[in-house]
């Protein structure tokens, strides 16, 4: 009986995983919306005394999202007097989803790294992650990567989809 071999551990092909570089926080969503009468209607004295009232405290060293779940419209200072109440206790904040939180965080530190490890190496884009890695953070590995490696794949070694080759 042939011995099996791996192929994949035995091979050039170099694996960048998102999932390495996810920020290690505590993500919170602040919801807008809790503090607007119905949901709807934003009375600016009782927001501000909302406001006021909340403990902000809550929110020390954390990641955090300032959005409205519902279809209110919201004047633009609302989510900036959010913002500002979070300012002395969160690391990050950003209007939007959860999801537009961790792009923002991997748009911060993608551009970051190291990429010249990678000179001239085929590179497979891990595709599956256990962890949340948004769609704009791959887009974006991709863009850094594509100036150093030879080729470019997304997916696992025993499935890849071809991206990019160097000319």
């Amino acid at each position: 009986m042939d011995e099996i071999i791996n192929k994949v551990a035995n091979s050039v092909l170099e694996v960048f995983d998102l999932e390495d570089y996810y920020p290690k926080g505590i993500r919170t969503q602040i919801d807008i919306s809790q503090w607007l009468l119905d949901g709807f209607l934003l009375k600016e004295k009782d927001f501000r005394e909302h406001l006021k009232n909340h403990d902000w405290t809550q929110y020390q060293n954390h990641f955090v999202a300032i959005h409205c779940s519902t279809d209110a419209i919201i004047p633009a200072w609302a989510s900036i007097l959010v913002a500002i109440q979070l300012a002395p206790f969160a690391k990050k904040i950003v209007n939007g989803t959860i999801e537009d939180l961790d792009a923002a965080l991997y748009e911060e530190l993608l551009p970051k790294l190291d990429y010249s490890v990678y000179q001239n190496k085929p590179i497979i884009i891990k595709g599956c992650s256990r962890k949340p890695v948004p769609m704009r953070a791959y887009v974006l590995a991709a863009h850094h990567l594509q100036v150093y490696a030879r080729s470019i794949m997304y997916g696992e070694a025993c499935s890849a989809v071809p991206l990019y080759k160097k000319k």
